[in-house]
């Protein structure tokens, strides 16, 4: 690899993500051992170029030589371009640039959702700006991949509840407002930031049953696996509202609806 010398990559250092490429960079040879530079141990010099709050959305990418800061993605196709020039060049065609310029945003701007940390209520931390945009973005990808593969599974298990992706659509629709509802006014400033996590558990969940579509079990031993994977999203939701600051209520309501849901459709399919 051809190293990208006297750069410095400004990093999350509570972004698993943001650290593990950010490693990758340094151990690959990219960017020299001292190519990185977390985020909060920012140098002075460093923290003097930066535009500080634009560094807490697009990761920072500093040049040393011209005393220039890069940001987002251009950082990255920065650091990628200097070993394959070609890569670049090819994700700098204006249709696949702009694509991944909102991939990357849509990542960025989710990031504490998707992983969050307890120390993201520091001053110092690494916290994107709230955007109403992709977190909506965020929560319609997850409904929708969700309620594909819950469709799949449970026509699939043989659980014989006749539920299509629309029906599994609704149910995650009623998930969310049902949360929103009666945990608004507790929540308060952290709605969004809840709801985000919320579906990133979901997705975990989904993700846990991807396994399941392609193996050949019977019925009892998918509602033993559907049953491990509820637990797994019971668990997480309650370590993610613990790094929230957020007592047991948000988990007794997400229990509450799942057992109604549950009740409703023994009922209706027998």
């Amino acid at each position: 690899m051809k190293t990208l010398a006297n750069h410095t990559l400004i990093y999350d250092n509570e972004c698993p993500m943001c650290n593990i490429y950010s490693k990758g960079f340094i151990k690959s040879g990219m960017l020299d051992e001292s190519g990185r530079e977390a985020f909060t141990e920012l140098s002075l010099k460093n923290r003097n170029l930066l535009d500080f709050n634009r560094a807490k959305n697009e990761i920072a990418l500093v040049d040393h030589t011209k005393n220039k800061v890069f940001y987002g993605l251009d950082s990255l196709l920065l650091i990628i371009g200097n070993s394959f020039p070609i890569l670049e060049k090819i994700a700098r065609i204006k249709p696949l640039y702009w694509f991944f310029k909102k991939l990357y945003s849509f990542v960025s701007y989710n990031r504490k959702q998707i992983i969050p940390s307890s120390k993201d209520s520091s001053a110092e931390a690494c916290v994107p700006d709230f955007n109403l945009k992709y977190r909506l973005f965020y929560i319609t990808f997850v409904v929708i991949f969700s309620s594909y593969i819950l469709s799949v599974f449970t026509n699939k298990s043989g659980f014989n509840l006749n539920q299509n992706f629309w029906w599994e659509f609704v149910i995650c629709l009623c998930q969310i407002l049902w949360q929103t509802l009666f945990l608004k006014s507790y929540l308060k400033d952290k709605i969004w930031n809840y709801l985000g996590n919320l579906m990133t558990v979901s997705l975990i969940g989904t993700l846990l049953l991807l396994p399941a579509l392609f193996l050949n079990i019977n019925p009892v031993s998918s509602i033993i696996y559907f049953g491990f994977v509820v637990f797994v999203m019971f668990l997480e939701h309650i370590r993610r509202c613990e790094v929230l600051k957020l007592n047991f209520l948000p988990t007794i309501f997400w229990m509450i609806f799942r057992m109604t849901v549950l009740v409703i459709l023994i009922y209706l399919n027998y």
